[in-house]
């Protein structure tokens, strides 16, 4: 996700940590930072800047943020919004974010040129809600073959499309490659100028309502490849390290926030579809797209397993098709992506 940021109007490091490894960290950290003045203030809270982009898989996060359901854990939690999902980890590399939404395809490829990113939390897998779209004369992905393919470069957008091909004997050297972002996808297939994009949502939905709902269709989604596509909380080692506490209280308001959409679904949505520019009803239909995993199942993501749902089979995909793009030279170990201490201990386990 590439530099300037828009601000909003609107390896595993080890599995074995137990729930009391983590409050033993936290436990050391406040003892260290007792000396200081900020330290000592009762009910100091600490500001928190999460880089994300406009996604219906971030809801809880829209939810927590606007109801201000990380004060308890003493945080006030800034979600720093990003035109261009490529622009994020630069920012967060760079010190101007404490975490940040990204992709896991995403981390591969930052690991894979030596940057110290790891996956806390794994937040949502996308269902269908990313999508190559087409004219409706464009029935498969062969059809593509010498054919305009808008899509934005190492993007979640341009990873999908890689898989799609590959899995039907093509590359990108078989299309003509047009440098999009996924909210420009939709215009640009308007004007009549491009026959085939890829973006997510809501600009999916946009896409798809053009002409009556009869002009495109979907040729290939990220339902065709389940958890491929996942969406993760992502920190630096060094803040993994020294702010144990921040992460778990981010983590434990996303899950604050889930639960809200689900006991007040009609005025969560409300707040989603503000934060998104796009309706209630739209908010809600767009959902569908996504799984939003429970923190019951987030745990499973980090243990090695056959299905892309895990990271270390959906790894591996990822990390091959990036490389043989030329994207990164090494595919770097799974445990070197993700941190499950947090969720674990969370989790109960």
């Amino acid at each position: 996700m590439s530099a300037s940021l828009v601000c909003p109007s609107a390896g595993r490091r080890d599995v074995v940590h137990k729930a009391g490894s983590l409050l033993a960290a936290g436990a050391c950290a406040l003892m260290l930072g007792m000396g200081s003045p900020a330290a000592q203030a009762a009910g100091a809270v600490t500001n928190v800047k999460i880089g994300t982009v406009n996604w219906i898989g971030y809801a809880p996060f829209y939810v927590a943020e606007k109801l201000d359901l990380f004060k308890k854990y003493k945080l006030k939690v800034t979600l720093q919004m990003f035109s261009d999902p490529a622009l994020i980890p630069p920012a967060l590399e760079s010190g101007a974010l404490s975490g940040a939404m990204l992709t896991y395809d995403q981390v591969v490829g930052r690991v894979a040129a030596g940057k110290a990113l790891k996956v806390v939390m794994p937040i949502d897998y996308s269902n269908g809600g990313d999508a190559i779209v087409a004219s409706t004369s464009i029935t498969k992905i062969t059809d593509f073959k010498g054919k305009k393919v808008g899509y934005n470069p190492l993007s979640p957008s341009d990873f999908l499309l890689a898989y799609a091909l590959k899995k039907n004997g093509l590359s990108d050297k078989d299309i003509t490659s047009v440098s999009l972002t996924p909210e420009a996808v939709p215009a640009a297939m308007a004007s009549g100028q491009l026959p085939i994009g890829v973006t997510y949502e809501p600009s999916l939905s946009q896409v798809l309502g053009q002409g009556g709902g009869k002009k495109f269709h979907v040729v290939f989604s990220s339902k065709d490849a389940p958890g491929l596509i996942a969406d993760v909380l992502v920190y630096d080692d060094k803040a993994i390290a020294s702010k144990p506490e921040e992460i778990k209280g981010v983590i434990q308001g996303y899950l604050d926030g889930m639960a809200y959409i689900k006991a007040k679904p009609d005025e969560a949505y409300a707040i989603v579809g503000k934060a998104m520019g796009i309706s209630a009803k739209e908010a809600k239909e767009q959902v569908a797209g996504v799984y939003n995993i429970p923190l019951a199942e987030m745990p499973k993501a980090f243990v090695k397993g056959p299905d892309t749902t895990s990271y270390f089979a959906s790894g591996e995909v990822i990390g091959t098709l990036l490389k043989a793009k030329g994207q990164i030279s090494k595919l770097p170990a799974t445990e070197a992506t993700i941190d499950a201490r947090f969720v674990k201990a969370l989790a109960g386990q």
